[in-house]
């Protein structure tokens, strides 16, 4: 089957922001190519990454999100979308041109896997795909991963501190992940000693390849990975620890219903907060009767450590 790419030139800030737009427009994956998404090899930040810097050099300096779709149908509308798209965000997205060309399903599946290597994600977790190799050192604990061309590799700021703060505060209990994605933040709490795992996302493509990955590590008995719109339709579960890597305004809207659903003195890490936005999110979490008790930012991205009261 031939599908039809777009390719929109957009900046870091606008990335994800751009790429929901095109899944809601009828996308069926889409792809990141940033290089800020990379750890840079000439400055090592504490942990190391196995990093070819040729493969930096090969990326484009604009941020580009591929899409694929299945028919010209569905970019109908799409060009006006992009127009209002940056008043909607509230700032610069960037360029938004937009490039176009058919490819074969077999080249859309396979080129997005050359941006993709093994890497440290904090102390002692090991991101990998699975079609690369790593020499395993004491204490390592390694996570296959096969993001699709959707879901975060770990390579980004937001998911990269979302694993650091895991990894920094997790002490036991059940934990939820909202919007899990390809299931990395899931699968590196239950590498860290969770035994009661819940991931939920909206995306159906998304729950799918998550439990592609939680099958992967051999953790289904683990992690249950479950269809929804954040906490909507989780009932009575409670749990100890709880992490989105979503959007600023989204954490916002989230803070109150996730409440129910934490036990006092739970943990709430919630990243995917442009710097611009970190007050906002800040208010509304002490609002709602948080207390913040870490932070991490990397470049323009915040993440933020809250304990339900």
């Amino acid at each position: 089957m031939d599908w039809i790419e777009i390719t929109i030139s957009t900046n870091t800030a606008g990335a994800d922001i751009v790429s929901e737009a095109l899944l809601r427009q009828g996308a069926v994956g889409t792809q990141i190519i940033d290089r800020s998404d990379v750890p840079d090899p000439d400055k090592p930040n504490g942990y190391w990454e196995l990093i070819d810097p040729k493969m930096i050099e090969e990326m484009p300096e604009d941020v580009q999100v591929k899409a694929w779709f299945e028919n010209v149908e569905a970019l109908r509308g799409l060009e006006n979308i992009l127009k209002v798209l940056p008043d909607m965000a509230g700032f610069d997205l960037g360029a938004l041109t937009v490039s176009r060309q058919g490819v074969k399903e077999q080249d859309w599946s396979e080129c997005w896997k050359q941006y993709y290597k093994p890497f440290r994600a904090g102390k002692r977790l090991v991101i990998k795909p699975s079609w690369e190799n790593w020499e395993k050192q004491p204490g390592d604990l390694i996570i296959e991963l096969d993001p699709g061309m959707a879901f975060g590799t770990g390579t980004h700021e937001t998911t990269a501190m979302c694993v650091e703060l895991i990894e920094k505060h997790y002490r036991g209990g059940k934990v939820l992940d909202v919007g899990t994605g390809s299931g990395i933040l899931a699968i590196a709490a239950a590498r860290l000693g969770a035994t009661d795992v819940l991931g939920v996302d909206i995306d159906p493509m998304a729950v799918r390849m998550a439990r592609e990955n939680v099958e992967k590590n051999g953790l289904s008995a683990v992690i249950d990975i479950r269809e929804g719109d954040l906490v909507a339709g989780l009932g009575d579960v409670r749990c100890d620890f709880a992490v989105a890597n979503i959007l600023a305004d989204v954490i916002a809207l989230l803070a109150g219903p996730m409440k129910k659903h934490l036990v006092p003195g739970a943990q709430f890490v919630c990243s995917g907060i442009l710097k611009e936005r970190e007050d906002d999110v800040k208010a509304v979490l002490e609002k709602n009767g948080y207390r913040l008790f870490d932070r991490l930012q990397k470049g323009d991205w915040v993440a933020l450590a809250a304990r339900a009261e």
